[in-house]
């Protein structure tokens, strides 16, 4: 059996940074909570303990990975979705994860005193500059993506009134911008977005808004992802895309897979392996952006 690794996969920037920073704040909070000779080692003795211990809190699950977000979870990340940010004790450590989140959410962390560790994403940061920037200026921006997608939530807190959001090329068809001659109309994207799909909603509203100006804010490792993974489909006979079941951009990776290999499996460990892969001669393996190096090599390990 022969296999082959996509030239591109596994972490991003944006989440390796988020989980260096998020196991930078847990080696903090277990220094300060060693009392005296006690040195805690399992984080569930945390719970109900009355002494000077240091909680981590993440808003919403730091890594769309299960087996990632697991081990963090063992060395005493707490995931609080944004819905519950009043369970938070004041005072505490919260981390921000990569997608960002509105200015209410810090706002609201900030009042109560909290220690913020911001691990957004420094390309979101920049896409939620430049809606903030661009709705205030009375232009008027569009943005393509996921509307429940956290990273899309964030960054519409930052708009003001000219903002709206689309999902695919059909809604933008049908989008109507009432005198868009007089004004600048600006198309921007989640990172994540599909740079196929940006495109043929370019094309559309390009014949549709004569003022508008494209501003492609798709981090560039999305496409090389995808440009890898093409290339490794002409190589094999089957691939596997490892990733969590959430992972927006592990999901469209599988897609991709399934479009142009005869097989294809979106796995999240090595155990989830179909048996139909261990009977092929050559195997490619690719993986999303929150996929861990140590489960990339578990699986490979698992084929050989």
């Amino acid at each position: 059996m022969k296999i082959i690794r996509a030239k591109v996969l596994g972490f991003c920037f944006g989440v390796r940074r988020a989980v260096d920073l998020a196991e930078q704040a847990l080696e903090a909070a277990g220094a300060q909570s060693e009392v005296g000779s006690l040195r805690l080692r399992r984080p569930e003795a945390l719970e109900g303990s009355k002494g000077p211990f240091t909680k981590v809190y993440s808003l919403g699950p730091l890594i769309h990975n299960e087996a990632a977000l697991s081990d963090l979870q063992s060395r005493g990340l707490y995931t609080v979705e944004e819905s519950q940010i009043d369970t938070i004790p004041d005072g505490s450590t919260v981390i921000i994860r990569a997608h960002g989140v509105t200015p209410h959410v810090t706002n609201t962390l900030e009042l109560k005193g909290c220690r913020i560790i911001d691990a957004t994403c420094p390309r979101v940061k920049a896409s939620q500059k430049m809606v903030e920037r661009y709705t205030y200026e009375n232009d008027y921006v569009i943005i393509t993506g996921d509307k429940n997608h956290g990273e899309m939530i964030g960054i519409a807190g930052f708009a003001g009134r000219n903002f709206i959001q689309i999902q695919n090329a059909q809604e933008a068809a049908e989008l109507d911008i009432p005198n868009s001659d007089k004004i600048n109309v600006i198309l921007m994207s989640q990172t994540t977005y599909s740079i196929k799909e940006f495109q043929k909603i370019q094309e559309i509203l390009s014949t549709r808004f004569r003022n508008l100006a494209v501003m492609n804010t798709i981090c560039p490792a999305t496409n090389e992802r995808q440009q890898a993974l093409l290339e490794l489909c002409n190589q094999v006979e089957g691939v596997l895309v490892i990733g969590g079941k959430n992972s927006a951009n592990t999901k469209r990776l599988y897609q991709t897979a399934a479009e142009n290999c005869r097989h294809a499996a979106h796995i999240q460990s090595a155990s989830d392996i179909p048996p139909e892969f261990y009977t092929l001669q050559t195997i490619g393996i690719t993986a999303g952006a929150s996929t861990p190096d140590s489960i990339i090599t578990a699986v490979e390990e698992a084929l050989n």
